[in-house]
């Protein structure tokens, strides 16, 4: 049961296939929170992603990057482009999680590299400690989707360098066994798990492809931060087809 005192997590929307900047104005103009640019599962890319980050720092909101994985080799470089973060999806061991950390946080506490000039100060040269100081603070967010990641839940969110641990629903509940079944006992105590873990290391909970009817009981009675709502492909179907439904409807009748 939701609790009476949950705090609404911050809630984002998601862009499978709108990479263009304007984008990033549409969420913001609905009153999503943030936006993350999926370049996981489509066509968005490097280039996309810069100019959407430009518009939302220019807007001051925030624009994620999602990577394709622990070992894209762009993990530091679309925190370089602007992102205010970068969500890292199957993330299944904490020594996985620890590569994502070197790549992402400078020294001590990472290898990433020195860059040039970057967007998050306006492109104007620093020194390295400025630099660093400016562009050290994008969120490092690492997706739990995996049977061996649940497993290593606790080992993953102890790594230092780590802000948030966002749940994939859908490849979580695959990796489980529960194709389909958001909605089963054992992926709901999965998601308490993951809360849990988060909590005791000081990291926000997020999740990612709840179904509204599940967001009380599997993120906000489990003090998730963190809510990718949907993506446009879903919003813009569904709710078409909702509206074209609605409209039949009303001429029908």
């Amino acid at each position: 049961m939701q609790s009476k005192n949950a705090v609404l997590p911050d809630i984002g929307l998601a862009f499978c296939l709108t990479g263009r900047a304007e984008a990033v104005l549409l969420a913001k103009g609905a009153g999503f929170g943030f936006a993350v640019m999926d370049m996981e599962h489509g066509p968005i890319g490097l280039s996309e992603l810069g100019q959407a980050a430009a518009v939302g720092k220019a807007a001051g909101f925030p624009v994620y990057a999602r990577v394709t994985g622990p070992g894209s080799p762009d993990l530091a470089r679309v925190l370089d482009c602007g992102a205010a973060g970068v969500i890292v999806p199957h993330v299944d061991s904490a020594d996985q999680a620890r590569a994502v950390v070197r790549a992402c946080r400078f020294a001590p506490v990472g290898q990433r590299a020195l860059p040039g000039p970057l967007p998050v100060a306006d492109y104007v040269p620093l020194p390295a400690d400025a630099l660093v100081e400016a562009a050290g603070g994008g969120q490092v967010m690492a997706m739990i989707e995996s049977a061996g990641a649940l497993a290593a839940v606790e080992e993953i969110a102890a790594v230092p360098g780590l802000d948030a641990l966002i749940v994939g629903t859908n490849d979580l509940a695959d990796g489980m066994g529960l194709r389909g079944q958001v909605g089963h006992p054992e992926l709901h105590a999965a998601f308490g798990r993951i809360a849990a873990a988060a909590r005791a290391c000081g990291l926000a909970f997020g999740a990612m492809g709840l179904p509204p009817a599940l967001v009380g009981s599997h993120a906000l009675a489990l003090g998730a931060r963190i809510l990718v709502a949907t993506n446009e492909t879903n919003l813009i179907v569904e709710g078409g087809a909702a509206l074209l439904a609605d409209l039949r409807a009303r001429a029908g009748s």
